[in-house]
């Protein structure tokens, strides 16, 4: 299981770097539970959606992490910091198990369903955040960014000092715990319930501010993450 003693250490460090540079409002983060296993889903438009949710939520955050990342430098400080390396190009137990280890120790596991960097508009959401919340009974708190993209940029680009970035939690989802075996089936039928409750939060996440996603990736860009 990651440790998140380092990640605690570096939490304060992170915000007030991300504060100097940029200007960031949290909504409603009292829905995220004070104590116990929590998932967040969070949609996915910048690189900066990571180290922002790490710095800014209100308990330390293990997120599941494309495994690409884990090289070097960055690597070394996302496994110091407790990330969760993923392969996303096929099915990863190896990652399942280690998410499921985190949130027996009531821990907060953040996942970005959508499997990689886009709109936002959750379009397509991945199975594996249902099948955490059926395994583990763990409420899943729907979080929505705004800003760490802008318009019209490319998937590695980074807004400039000055701009504004908007985080809104929104109620926890309880899903049915589901004894094992779960099947495909059951997985698939409930991840398909959770994306409209998560369309349902960014829905009112974008009512709520009066804010919009930044549209479609350049496909140029589209094509190099892929």
């Amino acid at each position: 299981m990651p440790s998140d003693l380092f990640m605690r250490l570096l939490r304060p460090l992170g915000r007030a770097y991300l504060g100097r540079r940029y200007e960031v409002h949290l909504h409603e983060a009292d829905h995220v539970p004070r104590r116990g296993p929590c998932i967040l889903a969070c949609n996915h438009i910048g690189w900066l959606d990571g180290p922002l949710l790490s710095a800014y939520a209100p308990r330390p955050v293990h997120a599941l992490t494309k495994r690409e990342m884990f090289v070097g430098a960055t690597g070394r400080l996302l496994l110091a910091t407790g990330q969760i390396p993923l392969e996303r190009a096929e099915p990863d137990p190896g990652a399942v198990l280690t998410c499921l280890a985190t949130l027996g120790a009531g821990r907060v596991v953040a996942v970005f369903p959508e499997g990689s960097r886009g709109d936002g508009e959750l379009a397509m959401v991945q199975p594996g955040t249902a099948y955490l919340g059926m395994v583990t009974g763990a409420p899943i708190v729907p979080v929505v960014m705004f800003g760490t993209r802008a318009p019209g940029g490319h998937l590695e680009s980074v807004p400039p000092p000055g701009s504004r970035f908007d985080v809104v939690y929104g109620a926890p989802v309880y899903l049915e715990r589901q004894p094992w075996p779960r099947t495909k089936a059951q997985v698939r039928r409930t991840g398909a319930e959770l994306r409209l409750r998560l369309l349902d939060h960014l829905e009112r996440a974008k009512a709520r501010t009066g804010l919009t996603l930044p549209g479609p990736v350049p496909t140029a860009a589209v094509k190099e993450e892929r």
